[in-house]
C-alpha cells in the first residue's frame, strides 16, 4: 500500500497488507529497490499473486505453481518440472498475462517445440 524512500539508504521500500490462508491480516515489507517504479511493480505483482487474479503474468503463476507443488512431489520430479517450465514454457509465455493466452497461442507454441525437436540430428 505504501511505497516510500528510506532516507538513510536512499533506496525505495514497499509495505503492504494481505490476508494469509487463515484470514489473519499480515504485513509484508520489501526493501532495496533502486527506483520507485520497481517498487510499485513489485507491489502490483504481489497483490495479483495474493488475489490469485487471472490478470497476473504467466511467470508469476509459474512461480506460484512451483512453490505449491514442491512439497508434494519428489525432489528430482520437482527439478524436472522446473527445468521444463523455465526452458520450454516461460521463454514463450512468461511475459504474457494468463487471460491473454488463447488456445491458438498454445497450438503455435506446440508447433514451435515440435520444430525444435525435428531439427535435431541424431548420431
Amino acid at each position: 500500500m505504501a511505497v516510500m524512500k528510506n532516507q538513510k539508504t536512499g533506496m525505495w521500500e514497499v509495505r503492504t497488507y494481505y490476508k494469509d490462508w487463515t484470514g489473519t491480516r499480515r504485513q509484508k515489507t520489501k526493501r532495496g529497490f533502486a527506483k520507485k517504479s520497481e517498487a510499485q511493480e513489485w507491489e502490483r505483482a504481489f497483490k495479483l499473486k495474493d488475489e490469485m487474479n487471472i490478470n497476473m503474468k504467466f511467470k508469476d503463476f509459474a512461480e506460484l505453481y512451483l512453490s505449491d507443488i514442491q512439497p508434494r512431489i519428489k525432489y528430482n520430479s520437482f527439478l524436472t518440472k522446473k527445468h521444463i517450465i523455465e526452458t520450454k514454457i516461460l521463454p514463450y509465455f512468461g511475459r504474457r498475462k494468463l487471460n491473454e493466452i488463447r488456445p491458438a497461442d498454445v497450438i503455435q507454441w506446440q508447433n514451435e517445440i515440435m520444430k525444435l525437436k525435428s531439427n535435431k540430428t541424431f548420431l
